[in-house]
């Protein structure tokens, strides 16, 4: 027996570091947006009492340092189900350490496969809880649509879904390191924080002018990225609604009123970079293959346990 999911992507429509935790983890403030940008997990039942992993990507590690493998490590130890063993396909489109949350959104799509593989009927609140442990991303990308994100990232708060049809993510060739960009933070000797408040209540009443208007990414004031004034210049060039850096980078992603504008840029921004992406925003981190099988049933007879 074997079970797909789609792992959305997301972008941050707002990211502040309030304060440094006691901990040394950071206390934020985000936005949280999911978008149509997606690898494909698959995972199937097999009998080595093993999680195996495959990916179509190379420089994927496939072993234990796989996020996936430590969101199936943490489902079995958790739930309390034994492991026959588990293969792990996944199929990649999100691009790698970019600010888009793509292993934290493998890692969830591989715990919601999980739970219905294995009958464990976990609600999503606890997914989320099991998600906490992977990774301060995975909640989200369980919950997925438009969030609040507060603390590390894992108290969440739901917001109106955002209705943005045409996104354009970049990419750079240059990556970040996430943790050489909080350090960046907390050496800083000034930091100009975010209009958080404005954002929520625009967010929560819908108010696209003013979500719009107060998108920003405070890792833009500590983190060099080349090609960041460049692609968003392009994207304004274009008429965008309004353009960011996601995450601790380095991709910028912008959104467009109208598809043709939308697409104008993508052609523009594709002579010069690699990864290049149109997409929208969706209302769900992932999404089971099996939810749209009329016919689905688990059938016990191809499972090993």
């Amino acid at each position: 027996m074997e079970l797909t999911a789609k792992a959305y992507a997301k972008i941050n429509l707002m990211l502040d570091i309030l304060s440094t935790l006691p901990n040394g983890y950071h206390d934020l403030f985000m936005i949280m947006q999911s978008v149509s940008l997606y690898d494909t997990i698959t995972v199937k039942a097999t009998k080595t009492k093993k999680i195996e992993i495959a990916c179509n990507k190379k420089g994927i590690p496939t072993g234990e340092k796989n996020i996936v493998h430590k969101a199936a490590t943490v489902f079995f130890n958790e739930t309390g189900k034994e492991n026959p063993g588990i293969t792990i396909r996944i199929k990649k489109n999100i691009p790698q350490a970019a600010g888009l949350a793509g292993g934290s959104a493998d890692a969830a799509a591989t715990l919601v496969i999980l739970n219905t593989l294995f009958e464990a009927r976990l609600s999503l609140k606890k997914l989320a809880e099991l998600g906490a442990e992977v990774g301060s991303d995975v909640p989200f990308c369980i919950m997925g649509g438009t969030m609040a994100a507060q603390y590390t990232g894992t108290v969440l708060s739901f917001l109106p879904n955002l209705k943005a049809e045409n996104i354009i993510i970049v990419k750079p060739e240059q990556d970040v390191s996430t943790a050489e960009a909080y350090a960046a933070f907390d050496s800083a000797e000034r930091v100009r924080h975010l209009d958080t408040k404005g954002m929520l209540i625009a967010a929560a009443t819908q108010d696209r002018n003013g979500i719009f208007d107060r998108v920003d990414n405070v890792f833009e004031q500590f983190i060099d990225v080349p090609d960041r004034v460049d692609i968003k210049s392009v994207m304004r060039k274009h008429g965008c609604e309004c353009c960011c850096m996601s995450g601790s980078g380095p991709s910028v992603f912008g959104i467009f009123e109208k598809k043709e504008d939308a697409e104008k840029c993508l052609e523009e921004l594709k002579k010069n970079y690699n990864e290049v992406y149109l997409c929208s925003a969706v209302s769900e981190g992932c999404e089971p293959e099996w939810y749209f099988s009329p016919n689905f049933i688990l059938n016990e007879e191809e499972l090993p346990f």
